[in-house]
C-alpha cells in the first residue's frame, strides 16, 4: 500500500543478489566472515590507539577515524545482507531504506576526507619534519574532522530531500541488498536528471577533488624522498606511505568502478556481478584496513601484543 499524499511506498522489497537466490545462504558464509573480521579488527584498533598515550598522534588518530568510519560503512550494510540471506527478510521500510542510503553514502564522503587528511600529514612529516608537530596540533586536526562531518553532511542530507520529493507508483523492489542513492531513484515514476546530475556533482566535488589533492600529496613527497641522499632514509620514508597507498586503492578503485557501472556499465556487466561486486567494497576495504596496518605498522603491532600478554617467539 501507497501513502497517497505523497506517493511513497510503505516499504521496498530488497531482493538479493539476482540470479544468486539458491546461493544466499552459501555467499553468507564469507560475508558474516569477513563483517565478524571487520568488527573484530577495526575495534582492537580504536581501542588500542585510544587506551595508549604512545599513540595519541595525528596519524594514530586519523587511522582511528578510519576505522570507526569502517564500522559504521559496514555495519549499515551487512546486518541487512545477512538478514536477506538468513531469513528472507527482504523488506525495509521507505524511511528505513532513506536513513540507509544516508548512512552508506555518508560514510564513503567521510572516508575520503579521512584519507586525505592521512594524506596531508604524511606530506607534512615527510616534507617538513622540522614543523611537524607545530602545524598538526590537535586544535587543527579537531578543525579537519569538524570540515570533514560538515562537509559529508553537506552533500548527502539534500539526497534525503531529492528522493522524497520523488513519486513511487509503480514497482517498489530494489534488486541491490541494501538502498542506495541510484538504485532508489531508478523505482520512481518521475524525471531523475536532478538526482543523476547532483549525485555526479557530489562524486566530483567530495571523492574526485580528494582524489586529486591524494595526487598531488604524494607527488611531493616523492620528489622531497628522492633528494634524500641515504637510500635508508629513502626506504624509512617510503614503507612509512606504503600502507596509506594500499587502503586508497582498497577504497578508490573498487568505489569508482561500482560507482560507472551503476551509470553506465549496465549494459555489459550482469547485475548479478555488480551487485556482488558492490557489496564486497562495503565490507573487504574495511576488513583489509586494520589488517594493513597491523602488520605494517610496527607501534600498532607492539601495542596489540602488549594488550593480549602474547609472548613473541624467540
Amino acid at each position: 500500500m501507497s501513502n497517497t499524499s505523497t506517493f511513497h511506498p510503505d516499504y521496498f522489497l530488497l531482493t538479493g543478489i539476482p540470479g544468486l537466490e539458491q546461493s544466499h545462504l552459501l555467499l553468507s558464509i564469507p560475508f558474516c566472515v569477513m563483517y565478524v573480521m571487520d568488527l573484530f579488527g577495526n575495534s582492537i584498533l580504536i581501542l588500542v590507539i585510544g587506551a595508549n598515550e604512545t599513540l595519541q598522534q595525528p596519524m594514530y588518530l586519523f587511522l582511528m577515524m578510519l576505522a570507526s568510519c569502517d564500522l559504521l560503512l559496514s555495519s549499515s550494510t551487512v546486518p541487512k545482507t545477512l538478514c536477506i540471506f538468513w531469513f528472507n527478510s527482504h523488506t525495509i521500510s521507505f524511511n528505513g531504506c532513506l536513513v540507509q542510503m544516508f548512512f552508506i553514502h555518508f560514510n564513503f564522503v567521510l572516508e575520503s576526507a579521512i584519507l586525505v587528511s592521512m594524506a596531508y600529514d604524511r606530506y607534512q612529516a615527510i616534507c617538513y619534519p622540522l614543523s611537524y608537530t607545530i602545524t598538526l596540533t590537535g586544535t587543527f586536526i579537531r578543525k579537519m574532522v569538524v570540515f570533514a562531518f560538515s562537509r559529508s553532511f553537506c552533500f548527502i542530507i539534500p539526497l534525503i530531500f531529492l528522493l522524497k520529493r520523488l513519486p513511487y507508483e509503480g514497482s517498489n523492489v530494489i534488486e541491490h541488498t541494501y538502498c542506495e542513492h541510484m538504485s532508489m531513484g531508478k523505482l520512481a515514476t518521475a524525471d531523475i536528471l536532478v538526482n543523476v546530475v547532483f549525485g555526479l556533482i557530489i562524486a566530483a566535488s567530495s571523492s574526485g577533488v580528494d582524489l586529486i589533492l591524494i595526487i598531488i600529496s604524494y607527488v611531493l613527497i616523492i620528489r622531497a624522498v628522492l633528494r634524500l641522499r641515504s637510500s635508508d632514509a629513502r626506504l624509512k620514508a617510503f614503507n612509512t606511505c606504503v600502507s596509506h597507498i594500499c587502503v586508497i586503492v582498497l577504497f578508490y578503485i573498487p568505489a569508482f568502478f561500482s560507482f560507472i557501472t551503476h551509470r553506465v556499465g549496465h549494459k555489459y556487466i550482469s547485475a548479478q556481478f555488480h551487485i556482488l561486486f558492490a557489496n564486497l567494497y562495503i565490507i573487504f576495504p574495511p576488513m583489509m584496513n586494520p589488517i594493513i596496518y597491523g602488520v605494517r605498522t610496527r607501534e600498532i603491532r607492539q601495542q596489540v601484543v602488549n594488550c593480549f600478554h602474547i609472548k613473541p617467539k624467540i
